[in-house]
């Protein structure tokens, strides 16, 4: 059944007058009686029952018209969500994410996201850096949150803002309370830390900047994510150097204190935005767009 007869059908139904519904269609009288007749034989039913005098719709046409318009309505919405979705003002997103993300860059970029394209539903899949890389390759994300400064061939990348290494320690820990420590003095501690292969450059960080002050790390523990690190902390099973934005993770039994400047070196960990260039829709440039807008001073990295 083509569209433009239920279009026709409605107007005529709503002004029971050929005349009239024929001049707000921008046509002549003849192609409109030719077209409600055509969709009367096509449904196998009369819709009017029309004279010299006036035009009435009949019981089947009065509920033909409620279906027509349903019809002529979800077709509008459809076009509606296609244009949108082309201008990156309506679609889905599927967005990787590092658990440490969640408390650093994350916040900004969905809450403003948010307020700028309401439309645009997005879904956060938590996976390693490896495992979102190898997963936007294959068209299953459309981008993520990672850590690392290299992406993995024919990926783009965007860094993140900096954010720095602080010591974490058990609240009970003698030092736990100092305005700064020097790693030194941290020689003879156990580090708990992750497998390497879940964040290679984050973890060459920390173990770069442990070598930088002459620490060799007996190390305790392998993990997957660095809230995991935090709380083998938390319950003494030895200190960690964790990026700076888990403070916000407001996690009991741990205490967060800064490096001196002496360690200052490699004391920073890697963040970035990747995604496939060859495949960017609107909504996602949309997105990459709030990713790359500035970064509020309320929401920077914690002082050090």
């Amino acid at each position: 059944m083509k569209t433009h007869l239920l279009r026709y059908f409605v107007v005529l139904a709503e002004e029971l007058h050929f005349g009239r519904a024929a001049e707000r269609l921008a046509i002549t009288q003849p192609p409109l009686s030719v077209a409600i007749k055509s969709l009367e034989e096509d449904l196998g039913v009369r819709l009017l029952e029309r004279d010299a005098k006036q035009v009435r719709l009949t019981d089947a046409g009065a509920a033909f018209l409620i279906e027509a318009r349903l019809v002529l309505g979800q077709i509008q919405r459809a076009a509606d969500v296609a244009r949108n979705v082309a201008q990156g003002k309506q679609g889905q997103l599927a967005i990787g994410v590092t658990g440490s993300m969640i408390y650093r860059d994350l916040p900004r970029v969905m809450q403003t996201f948010g307020a700028q394209r309401p439309d645009i539903d997005i879904t956060l899949h938590e996976m390693s850096t490896t495992e979102q890389q190898a997963a936007i390759a294959r068209g299953q994300l459309q981008g993520g949150f990672v850590n690392i400064i290299t992406p993995a061939p024919g990926l783009a990348l965007w860094p993140l803002a900096p954010d720095t290494l602080v010591c974490c320690l058990p609240e009970a820990h003698p030092q736990a309370q100092q305005a700064s420590i020097d790693l030194r003095s941290l020689a003879h501690e156990r580090f708990v830390m992750f497998v390497r292969e879940v964040s290679p450059a984050n973890y060459d960080n920390v173990i770069a900047c442990l070598h930088n002050a002459g620490i060799h790390p007996r190390t305790s523990h392998a993990v997957r994510q660095w809230l995991t690190v935090i709380a083998l902390v938390a319950i003494g099973q030895g200190v960690a150097l964790v990026p700076s934005c888990l403070q916000r993770a407001g996690m009991a039994g741990v205490r967060f204190v800064p490096l001196q400047s002496s360690n200052s070196l490699a004391a920073h960990t890697a963040g970035a935005f990747v995604w496939h260039p060859q495949v960017v829709s609107a909504p996602l440039q949309a997105f990459i767009d709030v990713v790359r807008g500035p970064v509020p001073e309320d929401q920077l990295p914690a002082a050090q």
